[in-house]
């Protein structure tokens, strides 16, 4: 009977698609009869900017208290994150030593730079009203090997762009109806509009700092091509990459420790934003008492220091493994 209901509720929102975009259209044929103002009023585009963003993970989120400089343990060697037991909720159960792991990772900031050599990243939770789905396509990701990373990328982008399911088009709802839950999907209906028109668009990008206005425009032209249905990945990476490199900040290098709350160290080496090696100092003293820690990147951000650069979701999926190497260290989870 519960699955009943489930298959039932996407396809009653499956069925909103159209009634959705009939209703927007006759909206926005009002809008341009009544000017850009009224228009951009009656659309609630001043509620709009007022709302947080999908994901609002922020350098400010990241606690900088312990952190190391990329010098720290320079000698150190580091064995496959991969290979250490693996969680039966997710992830990684650490064990003392230094690990490290190329994964796949995502882009959740459209608008922004890709990563560049000299960037500082560091640690942050996933944090915003949408943290809950994004956390759960990536887990979801992780048990559908059969989902390409272009398809999971486009779908984040259509999330962090909030745009609703009722609009999602193509692929990318092909990709949500598989990655998540129908109570996940109806969380994608609240918090959004449909695509802005040209005119009220620049209405709304008058109130926001210039800072923003980047991220304000690439999340509605995504919005625009999800509810088309007519688009390819290079299209939406075409708005949600800026060309360029941010200018990297001298107090954030390249390589430097985040101390997880947890009590483990962290950094991340980005490779343009699909990938990132991630490395992972457990110091010997935290499993003293018997605890039990886990990696679990799923709900974790590469936060860069820069503002214009990309906030890179990680994920618990190696890229290239090489199974049959063996961990030096004695390993014992208890």
């Amino acid at each position: 009977m519960e699955k009943i209901k489930s298959i039932y509720l996407v396809l009653l929102l499956s069925v909103s698609v159209s009634t959705a975009q009939a209703q927007f259209g006759g909206l926005k044929d009002k809008l341009l009869k009544v000017g850009t103002a009224q228009g951009a009023k009656a659309l609630g585009v001043d509620k709009f900017l007022k709302q947080p963003a999908a994901i609002t993970t922020a350098f400010e989120d990241v606690n900088r208290e312990g952190e190391k400089m990329p010098d720290f343990n320079i000698n150190a060697k580091f064995q496959p994150l991969y290979l250490l037991p693996k969680n039966p909720d997710g992830g990684y159960v650490l064990c003392e030593g230094f690990y490290e792991m190329t994964n796949k990772s995502y882009c959740l900031k459209a608008g922004t730079f890709a990563p560049s050599k000299g960037d500082g990243y560091m640690f942050a939770p996933v944090l915003g009203p949408k943290e809950e789905v994004v956390v759960s396509v990536l887990k979801s990701a992780e048990k559908h090997q059969d989902v390409e990373q272009h398809d999971i990328q486009a779908l984040l982008w259509a999330i962090i762009a909030r745009t609703k399911f009722s609009d999602f088009n193509g692929t990318i709802k092909l990709t949500a109806v598989k990655l998540l839950t129908p109570k996940q999907l109806t969380q994608l209906e609240g918090g959004a509009l449909g695509v802005l028109p040209f005119d009220v668009m620049e209405k709304a990008k008058d109130q926001l700092p210039s800072g923003v206005k980047a991220v304000f425009e690439a999340e509605n032209n995504i919005r625009q091509l999800v509810s088309s249905g007519n688009y390819t990945y290079a299209d939406m990476e075409k708005y949600a990459i800026i060309a360029g490199m941010a200018p990297p900040r001298s107090d954030v290098p390249s390589g430097i420790w985040t101390k997880h709350p947890d009590g483990y160290y962290v950094r991340y080496f980005p490779s343009g934003y699909s990938i990132t090696k991630v490395q992972v100092y457990v110091p010997k003293d935290l499993l003293t008492n018997g605890n039990k820690l886990i990696y679990d990147a799923a709900g974790d951000i590469a936060c860069p220091a820069n503002t214009g650069s990309q906030r890179l979701a990680q994920t618990n999926e190696p890229l290239n493994a090489n199974y049959s190497a063996k961990l030096v260290t004695v390993c014992n989870p208890k």
